[in-house]
């Protein structure tokens, strides 16, 4: 691997690349799976047949926030990626991983409630929060 010494310039540069709505609501899906197991007391937890943690979940987050409020945040097709897009594509991604991934039984007793409540409040916030467990701390007993 190449020694990389970036100017400030650089690392401020706009992204490049496509964003998907694939890539939209796996970041969407898998922050709220995280933060519904670490509301419940799970560190690590399998997400889509990978073991992930509050590092992968606060990477989904810190993009879907960028997307979001960033003038470039377009989806590949053209659609801008809004906090109303969000809204919908969080319920559409609560509706499947309730009947598709987790049913009924763990969705009543994990926090799914609260962690999609958090990670739509993190995700579309003016201000950037420095980590998603950081106000998570406000829904543990």
């Amino acid at each position: 691997i190449p020694d990389v010494d970036p100017s400030a310039d650089e690392l401020l540069e706009k992204p490049e690349g496509d964003i998907t709505m694939d890539g939209f609501r796996n970041n969407i899906s898998v922050g709220v799976q995280y933060l519904a197991a670490w509301l419940a007391g799970r560190g690590a937890v399998p997400v889509f047949n990978l073991m992930e943690d509050a590092a992968t979940a606060e990477i989904s987050r810190a993009q879907v926030w960028q997307w979001i409020h960033h003038d470039r945040g377009v989806l590949e097709d053209g659609t801008e990626v809004t906090e109303d897009l969000f809204n919908e594509t969080l319920e559409e991604e609560l509706e499947k991983i309730k009947t598709d991934i987790v049913g009924p039984e763990r969705w009543e007793t994990d926090e799914f409630g609260n962690a999609s409540e958090l990670f739509a409040r993190i995700s579309t916030d003016d201000k950037f929060v420095e980590f998603l467990t950081l106000p998570g701390y406000e829904y543990l007993d």
